[in-house]
């Protein structure tokens, strides 16, 4: 596996953000993590909405603070993304989380996933969260192995309210 960071969203990496985002859409999968949805026609606008996502600034109602990342091959590639929670609603301690990750459809299978959630709980843990709650719909047994294999323990399902599936609510000690 190449050199892998977590960074920031950045304007120099925009083609290759916008190059993962049409391809989780010509996939036909589900934008996850949501903020895959947001606007980027106009790059700056796109990354002064996500720097006041994390100040918590003009988000919509029941919404908290989050951070996103992206995962950089040595090649600048953006091969995943990940949103933090910086705390979480009694919806998301339901079915949402802290952490909601995605890997490029091209890149799955390679371990990208697992390497992704690693750097997204040290970076969750840097918010001063020790415990992360992690979730995943029970059929997506890839995301429930990434889960498994950063150390997180199944603590029950629940079916969610919005969508009718059943989810799995995992729970990971941070160390700080």
């Amino acid at each position: 596996m190449s050199t892998l960071t977590l960074v920031s969203p950045q304007a120099a990496l925009a083609d290759s953000y916008r190059a993962l985002v049409a391809e989780f859409k010509d996939s036909g999968g589900q934008l996850v993590p949501f903020v895959l949805g947001f606007d980027h026609s106009d790059f700056p606008a796109f990354l002064a909405r996500l720097d006041d996502n994390a100040q918590g600034l003009g988000l919509p109602e029941g919404f908290v603070p989050h951070s996103s990342f992206w995962l950089v091959d040595e090649s600048g590639e953006v091969l995943a993304v990940s949103n933090i929670r910086h705390r979480l609603t009694a919806s998301l301690l339901r079915e949402g989380g802290h952490i909601g990750y995605g890997v490029r459809p091209s890149a799955r299978g390679k371990g990208y996933g697992t390497a992704l959630l690693q750097h997204s709980l040290a970076a969750t843990a840097q918010l001063g969260i020790t415990r992360a709650l992690v979730t995943c719909d029970r059929n997506n047994r890839a995301s429930a192995r990434v889960i498994l294999r950063n150390g997180g323990v199944l603590e029950d399902e629940v079916v969610s309210a919005q969508r009718g599936v059943v989810v799995q609510r995992y729970w990971v000690e941070l160390i700080r």
